[in-house]
């Protein structure tokens, strides 16, 4: 499970994200990226009742993300903010696609260590 020192909860941390932060869009899942003073990277998702009226969806949909950033997490640079923001048609799909769509989303904004 990703700590939670990782995760954006501020509502001030995520509107500089937004104001400031590279946007990268594949499929249904859209990342705003920026870099932070800290050491460490943080992750927010952001679902919205545009993709489901039921909370019980919503929250699946953020399970499964925080899982595979909780995988690739060793692998992610630090001192960057990361917002995940969620397009109505991702709760349709299964959790290997949702991971490819990931996958690629973080390699192409440069996010990954090598």
């Amino acid at each position: 499970m990703l700590p939670l020192n990782n995760r954006l909860k501020k509502t001030k941390e995520i509107s500089r994200v937004f104001k400031e932060g590279r946007s990268f869009k594949e499929g249904f899942l859209i990342l705003k990226t920026a870099k932070n003073n800290l050491n460490k990277s943080r992750f927010g998702f952001i679902v919205s009742q545009k993709v489901s009226k039921k909370a019980v969806i919503r929250n699946k949909v953020k399970r499964r993300l925080r899982a595979i950033i909780d995988k690739k997490f060793q692998t992610i640079k630090t001192a960057t903010d990361n917002l995940f923001i969620v397009l109505p048609g991702l709760e349709n799909k299964d959790f290997l696609s949702i991971e490819d769509t990931l996958n690629k989303i973080i390699k192409k904004a440069n996010l990954i260590n090598e």
